[in-house]
């Protein structure tokens, strides 16, 4: 799997499903910075964000939303982090599992 840095649309929704969260501004100031892997092929739009640590395991789900595809396919969204309070998992699925065609801007 090949880490690469956020897209603007990716960092977009990030920025919006933390905007009103406790720790936001931790967790915002490593979204600029942050490599991500595509889970999925890039057909889900699911990333998981890297960190030098080995033991890491899904922790608690801190935001959610949804929105409609291009072709009006409802997706949820679910953002996660680790057992140590770190980014983990950002979690898009498509209701008729058909690849995802765009974020939009939030």
């Amino acid at each position: 799997m090949v880490n690469r840095v956020l897209k603007l649309p990716e960092l977009g929704l990030l920025i919006f499903l933390l905007r009103d969260k406790p720790n936001k501004d931790y967790l915002l100031a490593k979204l600029y910075a942050i490599e991500v892997t595509e889970l999925d092929a890039e057909i889900s739009g699911s990333l998981r964000f890297s960190n030098s640590r080995t033991d890491r395991r899904l922790g608690e789900k801190i935001a959610a939303t949804r929105f409609l595809d291009e072709d009006g396919v409802p997706v949820f969204v679910s953002l996660y982090l680790d057992q140590q309070g770190e980014l983990y998992e950002l979690d898009c699925w498509k209701v008729d599992d058909t690849p995802l065609r765009r974020i939009p801007a939030f």
